[in-house]
């Protein structure tokens, strides 16, 4: 799919060919769209396929369904053996993956288990709720407890969601991986060999669909004209030829490594998470730079080649555990490829005190030319944060933002964050019908407070109890098959990383709509008890009736100052059910004795937790979103200046303290920005955040016209990107509800 034009030029630069690709990833998107409508995920790099693929997997199950890792095993490897073969010439890389289905489900998996795992008589709609596993598995008891409490992210039954160690993969290569599966296999002689059948046969798999790439290269470049061309597809056939059984020598067969593990990752559970990028490819690099083999520019197309594969997270930057910076040469080609090629992608530079702050420049340049780019992984508060566990630092800053809003232990660590989200809002409102309902309750903030934390509580409690239920069934529901791999332990013990396979085990649980709730308690304190402009029946009919024809109440319970102003009651009542949340979820663990470990954190989809939220106290109609993470809600201050800073100071004293995140989203307006002082300004407040004890910062800086043309319009600006949260979209592909929250924080920090 390169462009004439591209064919034509003799040489074809880097910078030419990364250019080609970005063309072809923007037709890609363009079909997908076209084909799927808009999809509120991730942006992945599969590539759409009009072909039919020949493979129908075979049941292990009566219900149809494929489960227990020997049959996954033997499904994947041939899928992978009928997989497409996909050669991009202006890449440096071959493969993709490929699909064919609905956006947000990845590979063979989820499109087998949907065509053919039956829903169970008489369960009908509720056995939809965990179709990933297999019927007789499936919670179906804590369906209603999930509903009444507004959980719909209980974590159950979730994969993919922990970092791997790929310097595993780099240093053994597939042929490696491939020995190392049989050398424990003969060491344990387990009586099931079912774990060791099915990795084997998953490495088998992907052995084959790199050996026919091989293939594939070499005819193509026997029928390519354009001697660069040719000379490139000549080198993507040796590269692979080598990798099917060898460890990567060189940074481009390093690269390619690390793209065939990205197709399998997401074809599997669309895991996403890659590792500290800049140090994994290091060593190759210096080696190819002082052999002359490779020369900076060329690293950046490969790197360039890689993130058009695919946008897993990665991290650059930061600390080695003895403190030593990690910023070298390849950050900055990272940085540069991720310029250049212009597609989504999902890098975060790790920010603390005394770091290269050449490294950090040079990222908040790029956001300020590109809109998006890095997200901030503040180590202050991350660290401290895991050696609050019990962890020593060193420990601590080995870990790296492998995800959307989360960091993980590379290897070592079943963290299963970003899958788990508890509604802090449905617990109010739950609360004041208790109160309202009984005539002997005292309506007072005191009795509100109690029979909120009875409410909260029992969220944390049943999303508990499903924790010990997953960590009981996952390993043969849905096997880590792809990142057993690459974690130390699963392999040498003969067990899925979720039943054991290594020492490091903390589940992580995000409490969601903090703005929400904290403005609902101090309008009532305000509004209702202080001020008595309403009885609490009044507010209760109020909530009751979605203020109908009662406007002028709605907006007088609205327009109290509220959380992140700074000083005010909401800003109290946000402290106090964090606090309330963090000491919940941390100081006991699940009933079979797991490590649960708080955050906040809502992802984009505040307008799907709210569907089901009644009124709340704070003027929202029933309904409507929730608020966003521990963002403050949009205007809850004018002039943007002040209110940029005014937020990152109310979302640094919500921090959870357990080194998961609590991150600080902002969208500068690019005139705004300019006036506050630029880019010196941005570098400041990124600093000042990670000092305050900060987690994470996602940051958009935008033209608000722009942003407001492409959201009547996306097609005005189709190469308009923004980081929606912990990760970074074409805005285009994002549907209307989910970019509304996006421009309404446009709007309000003007």
């Amino acid at each position: 799919m390169t462009t004439q034009s591209a064919l034509e030029i003799g040489e074809l630069t880097y910078d030419e060919r990364i250019a080609a690709l970005r063309e072809v990833k923007n037709a890609h998107t363009d079909i997908k769209v076209q084909r799927f409508g808009y999809f509120d995920t991730d942006d992945h790099g599969y590539i759409p396929w009009d072909e039919e693929i020949p493979f129908e997997p075979i049941p292990s199950h009566p219900s149809g369904g494929v489960w227990g890792i020997r049959a996954i095993g033997q499904n994947f490897r041939r899928w992978l053996e009928v997989h497409p073969v996909y050669i991009n010439p202006m890449s440096s890389l071959a493969g993709a993956w490929i699909y064919k289905g609905i956006p947000g489900v990845g590979g063979w998996r989820l499109e087998s288990m949907r065509a053919n795992s039956k829903p169970v008589a008489g369960k009908g709609e509720e056995d939809e709720h965990f179709r990933s596993w297999r019927p007789e598995d499936r919670p179906l008891h804590l369906i209603p407890l999930h509903r009444k409490y507004n959980i719909y992210s209980p974590g159950i039954g979730s994969p993919n969601h922990i970092g791997p160690d790929m310097s595993i993969g780099l240093e053994l290569g597939w042929g490696g991986i491939l020995n190392k599966i049989r050398k424990y296999r003969a060491l344990n002689h387990p009586v099931d060999t079912s774990f060791y059948d099915g990795e084997e046969d998953l490495v088998l798999g992907v052995q084959t669909w790199i050996r026919r790439h091989v293939e594939k290269a070499r005819e193509m470049a026997a029928q390519e004209t354009h001697p660069v061309l040719k000379e490139n597809l000549l080198a993507i056939a040796e590269t692979n030829e080598w990798l099917i059984e060898n460890p990567p020598r060189t940074f481009r067969e390093a690269c390619q490594f690390l793209a065939w593990f990205q197709c399998i990752d997401r074809m599997w559970a669309l895991g996403g998470a890659l590792g500290q990028l800049d140090e994994l490819l290091r060593p190759y690099y210096e080696r190819d730079v002082a052999a002359g083999l490779e020369t900076y520019d060329s690293c950046v197309w490969h790197v360039a080649s890689l993130f058009f594969n695919d946008p897993h997270y990665s991290q650059i930057g930061g600390q080695a555990p003895d403190g030593t910076d990690l910023t070298s040469d390849v950050s900055f080609i990272i940085l540069d490829a991720m310029h250049k090629l212009r597609i989504p992608s999902n890098i975060a530079l790790r920010v603390y005190e005394g770091m290269d702050r050449r490294l950090l420049r040079r990222a908040i340049e790029y956001i300020y030319q590109d809109g998006t780019g890095v997200s901030f992984a503040l180590s202050k508060g991350l660290d401290e944060g895991f050696m609050r566990q019990g962890f020593p630092l060193g420990l601590a800053r080995m870990r790296a933002k492998v995800g959307c809003n989360w960091t993980a232990l590379p290897g070592i660590e079943y963290c299963l964050q970003d899958v788990t989200r508890v509604c802090l809002v449905t617990p109010l409102l739950l609360a004041l019908e208790d109160i309202m309902n009984d005539p002997q309750a005292p309506r007072t903030m005191e009795a509100l407070w109690a029979r909120y934390t009875f409410h909260l509580k029992t969220s944390v409690d049943i999303v508990k109890v499903g924790k010990d239920i997953h960590m009981e069934r996952q390993a043969r529901n849905w096997p880590e098959i792809v990142l057993n791999l690459f974690c130390h332990g699963p392999i040498e013990r003969g067990v899925d990383v979720s039943a054991g396979g290594v020492d490091i085990v903390d589940l992580a649980m995000d409490g969601i709509g903090l703005a929400t709730a904290a403005d609902s308690f101090a309008a009532i304190e305000q509004r209702v008890v202080e001020e008595k402009r309403l009885t609490w029946d009044e507010l209760k009919h109020y909530l009751d009736t979605d203020f109908a024809g009662a406007e002028p109440v709605r907006l007088m319970l609205n327009s109290i100052p509220r959380y992140g102003r700074g000083g005010t009651k909401a800003d109290e009542w946000a402290r106090r059910i964090a606090d309330l949340w963090t000491h919940l979820v941390w100081d006991t663990p699940t009933p079979k004795g797991f490590r649960c470990v708080p955050g906040l954190f809502s992802h984009g989809a505040t307008n799907r937790w709210g569907e089901t939220v009644g009124a709340t106290p704070n003027g929202r109609h029933a309904g409507e979103p929730i608020s966003h993470s521990a963002d403050p809600d949009p205007g809850f201050v004018p002039n943007g200046g002040i209110a940029i800073t005014a937020k990152a100071n109310a979302v640094a004293s919500v921090q959870s303290g357990y080194g998961n995140t609590t991150p600080l989203q902002i969208e500068f307006d690019r005139k705004l920005i300019e006036s506050l002082g630029g880019i010196e300004a941005i570098e400041s407040l990124i600093l000042t955040h990670n000092q305050q004890g900060g987690t994470l910062i996602n940051m958009n800086v935008v033209s608000k016209e722009q942003v407001l043309e492409a959201h009547e319009n996306p097609m005005t600006h189709p190469d308009l990107m923004i980081r929606v949260t912990g990760y970074s979209a074409y805005f285009r592909t994002l549907s209307r509800e989910y970019r509304q929250p996006i421009v309404d924080r446009i709007l309000a920090e003007e």
